[in-house]
Parts: structure tokens; C-alpha cells; sequence
């Protein structure tokens, strides 16, 4: 046995488990809206039905409930951003306690953390300004944290050890921000509601000028979840279906599509040798092998 053991070891047949190519949440018609990947593949799903994350082992199909912030003071809550941050070992999740969908869309966000490993809850931070959507979140070179608030143009930053959010830039071209990730050092984000991808200068101290537009070979068509990995940057369309990878020069952008016919894709996770997708429509995420 322990030959047979060692046989099997050798030929990389005892390694991690398999990946599942796709997870539901436990709940039915859980309509995850955004997902986050841990270092060790742990996925964290976020739901937009309700005020819970979930949570799936490497190898698992069903995602367990791993948080859950449902309250009776905010019964029409909902999570949006769900974001790893694997340096810290934090989840970062934004909750939408309201939204008012007949005010073109403005509502009130806090921003949550969480020790990774355990759920632990580390920070509670409400928006700041009034009429907010608490959405996506990303990392930034010196380890800080990046917010965007959709409905009033603007990004926030969380800096290590802070405990308040200040102010990175509000821009009427971000009206619609939504996805945003660095690439290089630079600041790349996308507006869901024009279809518009930009890059953010920033000086050494973290200084916002104005964005500047990044030319696409197409019409992006609901741009929204947004990550980079390996040099590229991955992006989710929830309107065509479709998920792609981009590099930019010169501020032009060039896309190779990863995948179409997809169920309403709103967010990206690459991780390892593939990059997962949520369909929300369809109650899932969706592993894709990576071209």
C-alpha cells in the first residue's frame, strides 16, 4: 500500500483536490452577485438576494453559508462586493443595507472585513456620502485597499491600519464605476452604465488626476467585475455573455475573449489555471480554463 501510496504521489495524482467546475451557494435562486478567491483556491460568493457569503472548499460544489449579516432593521439587504486580499488574509465585503431603485439607483453601503480563514469580523465602515453602492474592491501597490462607489463617481481607499476611508477621486466620467484593479501599478477601472474602461494616474503619494479613457476595439456592453492576473486583465460583460482578458499600450486596449454564452456574467476571480465567473442568472460560478 505505501508503494502504491508513493506510485500515486509521484505521478501528481494525490495533489489538491479537483476544481468543481461550477458552485451554487446552498440556497436556491441565491443570485451571487460577486466572488473572491482565496490563496488556496477557498472560493467566497456573495449573494445578491440576501446579506450572506458563502463559502466552498477547494474541490466542493456547494458553497456553506460562512457569513451572514441579514438583519430586521435592513430586511431588503444584499451583498455586492466580495474581494480576498491574500497579503492581509482579509475579505473585504460590501453590504447594501437599501437600495432605492426609482433614485437612480442610490442606496447605503458599508464596507466590511473579515479574517479570512474564520469569518472574524475586523472592521465595520459605513459610506461616507449619502446615495452610495458600496461595489468592488481591489488592492493597491503599498497594500491599501481601493473601493468604488457606483452611483456617486468615486473611489475610496483604505490605508494599512486605517480605520477611515479617504477620498481617492470623484469624476463625473466614473458615474457607473464599477470594476477596478491595478495592473503594473497603474489603476484601471470600468463605468457599467456607459461602458467605458479608464486608467487613474496617481503621483508617489497617492494623488488622483483626472481619468483617462482606455480606446477598446468594441463597444463594451455592461462592463463589471474586473481582475488582474498574470499581466492581463480579465473582464466580465454581463450584457453579451462574455468574459475576456485585456493588455493595454499607448492606452489602447487589446481583448482576447475567454469565453461567450455565459448567463449574465458580473464578476471575475482568475485563479491558478483558470478564471471563474459569476453567473448570477443561473445561480452560479463557472470555472474557465484560461487560453
Amino acid at each position: 500500500m505505501k508503494r502504491f501510496t508513493f506510485a500515486l504521489a509521484a505521478l501528481g495524482l494525490m495533489a489538491a483536490p479537483a476544481i468543481a467546475q461550477s458552485v451554487s451557494p446552498v440556497t436556491p435562486l441565491s443570485q451571487p452577485e460577486n466572488m473572491a478567491a482565496g490563496p488556496d483556491g477557498t472560493l467566497y460568493i456573495g449573494s445578491q438576494r440576501d446579506a450572506r457569503v458563502y463559502r466552498a472548499r477547494p474541490g466542493q460544489a456547494t458553497a456553506e453559508q460562512f457569513i451572514d449579516l441579514r438583519a430586521p432593521a435592513y430586511p431588503a439587504g444584499f451583498i455586492l462586493g466580495v474581494y480576498a486580499d491574500a497579503k492581509s488574509s482579509t475579505l473585504y465585503v460590501c453590504e447594501m443595507r437599501s437600495l432605492d431603485r426609482a433614485a437612480l439607483l442610490k442606496g447605503d453601503g458599508v464596507m466590511h472585513s473579515y479574517e479570512l480563514d474564520s469569518g472574524k469580523p475586523k472592521l465595520t465602515i459605513v459610506l461616507p456620502d449619502a446615495g452610495n453602492i458600496c461595489n468592488d474592491f481591489t488592492t493597491g501597490p503599498d497594500g491599501s485597499i481601493y473601493l468604488a462607489d457606483t452611483s456617486n463617481a468615486q473611489i475610496f481607499r483604505l490605508r494599512p491600519g486605517a480605520t477611515t476611508l479617504e477620498k481617492v477621486i470623484q469624476n463625473s466620467a466614473l458615474y457607473g464605476v464599477d470594476g477596478l484593479t491595478f495592473l503594473d501599478g497603474v489603476l484601471y477601472v470600468n463605468t457599467v452604465w456607459a461602458g467605458n474602461l479608464y486608467r487613474i494616474p496617481m503621483d508617489a503619494a497617492g494623488k488622483a488626476s483626472a481619468p483617462v479613457q482606455i480606446h477598446t476595439p468594441r463597444v463594451l456592453k455592461s462592463p463589471d467585475g474586473m481582475r488582474a492576473h498574470n499581466g492581463r486583465i480579465y473582464l466580465a460583460e454581463s450584457a453579451n455573455g462574455t468574459v475576456s482578458y485585456f493588455t493595454v499600450k499607448n492606452d489602447v486596449a487589446t481583448f482576447t475573449t475567454v469565453a461567450t454564452g455565459l448567463n449574465g456574467p458580473c464578476a471575475v476571480e482568475p485563479h491558478g489555471n483558470v478564471v471563474w465567473a459569476v453567473e448570477r442568472p443561473a445561480h452560479k460560478v463557472t470555472a474557465l480554463k484560461i487560453p
